[in-house]
Parts: C-alpha cells; structure tokens; sequence
C-alpha cells in the first residue's frame, strides 16, 4: 500500500514514522510512505501557502490552490482515497482501520492554522475522520496515528498474524493482561494457570480476563459482546445451517445489522465490511424499503440460507429479489464440531509462499485449469481458458498467502497441494497436482486446515457447491457433518462483467 501525506512539515511524518515496524514495513516494500511538503506547490515567491479568511475572524487559513496541485501531483489524476483529517470527522475506529487497509492507496491531507478553503475539500476529499474530540496543533499528529493502525494490518507488516487476531478491540473485547519474567516482581507472582502449560486452559483463562476487562472500562464494548453471544446462542439451536453467521459473529468479522425474534426462531441480517459480504438466514425479511440499509449498498457478495426442499434459483429470480445482484452459486455447508485433531499423515505441510507457487513449473497453470480447487468456489466467466481470469485466481492466492492463510504439502521439494481459508472464514482452496493424486495429500490437507482452525478456537467448517457430491462424501468420511438446507451466494451484477471468485 501507499500512503501520502500532503503537510506542511514532511519531516515530522517521515521521522515519527520511519521508524519500529513501520520503518521495517517501508524498508521491505511491504508499504510505502511519500510525506508531501504544500509549500512546494506555493505560487508565491515565499512559497506562502495561508492567508487571511473571508468575513473576518481571527487566524488564517490554508490557501486552496497549493493543496490542489500537490493533491493533482501525487494522484496524477487517478481516482484516490483522500483523508482530511479534523476533529469534524467521523470517529477513527479499529473497523475503519481494517477497511481502508484494503485500499491500494490513501491520501491524508493535514490541515493547520484556522482550517483549509472549504473549496478545496469539495474538490478532493472523499472521508473526513477525527481521532477523538480535542482539538490539536496540526493533522500530522492524526494521520501518523492512522497510518500506524492501518498499516500494522497489511499482510507481512507485523510478521505475525495471530498477534492482530488477539489484541484489544478484535471481537469487541480489550485485550487480557500480560505477563513476563522474572515470575515474582514486587511480590506480585504470575497467574499460575500461565504457568500450567495447559493451553486451552491458558485461552479460557485469557477470554475470561478479557471479558472482565471490557465489562469493567469499556461496558459499550461489552454490550456489543453480549449481544453478539446471544445471537450465537439462538443461531446454535440450528448450528448446522448456520455455522458460517455463528463463526463471523464468533471470529469478530461481521457485525449485527438486523435482527428479530420469531416464533420459528431469530431472523438476522450480518455484514462483513471488510471483505463485502452480507449473510442472512431469512430472505423473508429483506423488505424493499430496508435492502439497502441491511446490505450497506457496497455489499459485493448476499449469502441467504435456502430450505432444503426451495426449489433452485434461477439469474432471474435473483435479479427480482436483489436488484443489483444475481445468483453465483447454490452450495452446501459443511462442518466438523468435534474437538479431536484429525490424523495427518503427511508431516511435510507448511506456509505457502509466491514463490513456492510459481516456481514450481506448470503448477499455477495446471491448478487453473482444473478450476482451482475441489470446493469449486472458481468459475470462469467464459467457461473455459482466459487469461484475464487465470491472473485474477493468481491474485487471490497472492493474497491469501500473503495473509498466513495458504498451506502446502511438499514432496522433494516439490508443491504438491494446497489448502487455505477464504477471507469469509471457510475452508477452502483445495488442490492436489496431478503427479500427486493417488496419494491421498488431499486428506492430509484437509485435515492439517482442519487441526489450525481447531488451534485457533475455530469451527471449522467448507461452503461446497451442490454438485460437488465426491467433495462432500469425503468431508464426511473425515467426521464433517451436511446441513440439511442450502446457501446461495449471490453476487453484484457489475462483477458478472470481471473474472471474480467466491471468497466465502
């Protein structure tokens, strides 16, 4: 990602941020950071860049031009997410961190003395956030604040991705305490079930911890938990067809947009902003006059739970109960709720890196052929060769490997197999080469995802296609059970026209 900062003072930005895991980030390319000095853009002699304001009043105010020709500068007429950050703007939140992490590119514009010509910002600013309710010298001090929370959840920045995953504010919980050596200090000892080496008494330890923290400081935080509970809990009473609400709601990445309670159960409505995914049990309630507000109008992707005995859904249908949507695919969940780790009979699985899947010769290619992967989430739009999809299937599993989210087995050496999690949280990505395939690495892949989701405190659970039969009897065969019902995912219509993959 890049980040550029229009100031009037590119030193302090480049100093306070050049520095610890950010500066580490920009010396391996994982981000990069272009500080912009305004008065460079100045067209008066003694590159001024204030002047006095309109209708009197104390102060000045910065001049529009020169903000408008460094904006033009580094944009060079692209189309740019642009940050203007003053105390006027919406709150900065970790969920607005995760969002605009996703960019490829974000402008903040740090404004001084008495503010900016109004002008200016309705030419170039698309979001306007604040980092809290005071007033300060200048936006630097802001926009570094920003910068380091986005930047610490790009993929490789932090090296460590289950460091982000428990940290404070993920699932709307504050962080547990923490502890080192020596083990007594000031008579004060470690809690011994630190010390106990039991691991999944150390993580309900620490949930515990957690909850009694939020309860304690942030009680609005605590509310959201609690609520966000109590929906598992209903949701749970058919955990079956609904796993993938229960472990969005569980993992933290979707929020409670709609719900209500009936006599056959709760109706809900979930969106995952991040990855632009809208679920909903009951279509029933997606009511014309509030579509728009469940799906948050940017929704790329609608997954509505389907009786078993619906009828399939055809494009048009689709297209009279979701406007702007049509149907991708009908698929079937799957999942595994025992607690016992899976047998895994190759040992030689680890991450995946872009290297490993291009330096094997012919692998990328032979894993686009086959469709990528026996969950059959890919789909060409032309039924058959593209390159323009090929490279978009490569893409997706840059990211995912880029996201400690893409495993491999390997034989001399060689990438066999692979396996992942879609950014949605389901199992998925499947794929064995095709020397490989008489020796059942597919199980072992499966069963190794299985066993991290289980580490993670996850259920782990696939979204198949219905016709992916053999897919779903040998998840079966390794102790995964079927819902009943069916899901089926639909998409935003202007993606139709671009290759695209399913990421649920």
């Amino acid at each position: 990602m890049k980040f550029h900062v229009l100031t009037l003072f590119p030193e302090m930005i480049s100093g306070g941020l050049n520095l610890s895991v950010i500066g580490k980030a920009v010396e391996n390319n994982r981000i990069a950071l272009h500080a912009v000095d305004i008065r460079e853009y100045s067209l008066e002699r003694h590159r001024k860049v204030d002047d006095y304001p309109y209708g009197g009043g104390a102060g000045m105010l910065m001049q529009a031009q020169p903000i408008y020709d460094a904006h033009r500068a580094v944009t060079e007429g692209r189309n740019v997410r642009t940050i203007y950050v003053t105390p006027q703007g919406i709150p900065f939140t970790q969920t607005m961190a995760e969002e605009l992490s996703e960019e490829e590119e974000l402008v903040f514009l740090c404004g001084h003395y008495e503010g900016i010509d109004e002008r200016v910002l309705e030419e170039i600013v698309t979001d306007y956030v604040s980092i809290g309710d005071y007033v300060l010298t200048g936006g630097e001090l802001p926009a570094m604040v920003m910068i380091d929370a986005i930047a610490r959840l790009i993929p490789g920045v932090l090296g460590n991705d289950t460091s982000m995953e428990d940290e404070s504010f993920h699932n709307d919980l504050l962080e547990y305490p923490h502890y080192t050596r020596p083990e007594i200090w000031h008579e004060k000892g470690v809690p011994q079930v630190l010390l106990s080496g039991n691991h999944a008494k150390v993580s309900a330890w620490r949930l515990e911890q957690s909850k009694i923290r939020t309860q304690k400081r942030r009680p609005d935080l605590y509310a959201k938990y609690e609520k966000r509970q109590l929906l598992i809990t209903q949701l749970s009473k058919d955990k079956r067809n609904h796993i993938h609400m229960m472990e969005s709601l569980a993992r933290g990445t979707a929020e409670v947009i709609y719900e209500n309670q009936t006599e056959c159960g709760v109706e809900a409505i979930l969106y995952d902003s991040k990855n632009k995914i809208c679920m909903s049990n009951s279509p029933g309630v997606l009511s014309e006059s509030n579509r728009r507000e469940a799906f948050c109008a940017d929704a790329e992707y609608i997954v509505i739970n389907r009786p078993v005995q619906e009828q399939d859904v055809s494009e048009e249908d689709a297209g009279s109960a979701f406007k702007d949507y049509c149907v991708l695919s009908q698929c079937k969940l799957m999942l595994y709720t025992a607690r016992t780790s899976l047998p895994v009979k190759h040992k030689n699985i680890r991450l995946v890196s872009d290297e490993d899947i291009f330096k094997s010769e012919g692998f990328a290619d032979r894993l686009y052929q086959a469709g990528i992967c026996a969950d059959g989430h890919y789909s060409s739009p032309s039924g058959g060769a593209d390159e323009e999809f090929r490279l978009t299937i490569v893409e997706y599993l840059r990211e995912r490997a880029g996201s400690d989210a893409l495993y491999g087995v390997f034989m001399e050496d060689n990438l066999a197999g692979i396996i992942g999690c879609h950014r949605g949280g389901s199992l998925g990505l499947l794929y064995v080469d095709t020397p490989y395939r008489s020796l059942r690495l597919g199980a072992s892949l499966t069963a190794f995802m299985t066993n991290h989701m289980l580490e993670k405190g996850w259920v782990p659970y696939a979204c198949l296609p219905i016709k992916n039969v053999s897919c779903q009897e040998r998840l079966e065969k390794q102790g995964f059970y079927k819902a009943s019902g069916k899901i089926v995912i639909y998409r935003k219509k202007y993606l139709q026209t671009n290759p695209g993959y399913a990421k649920i």
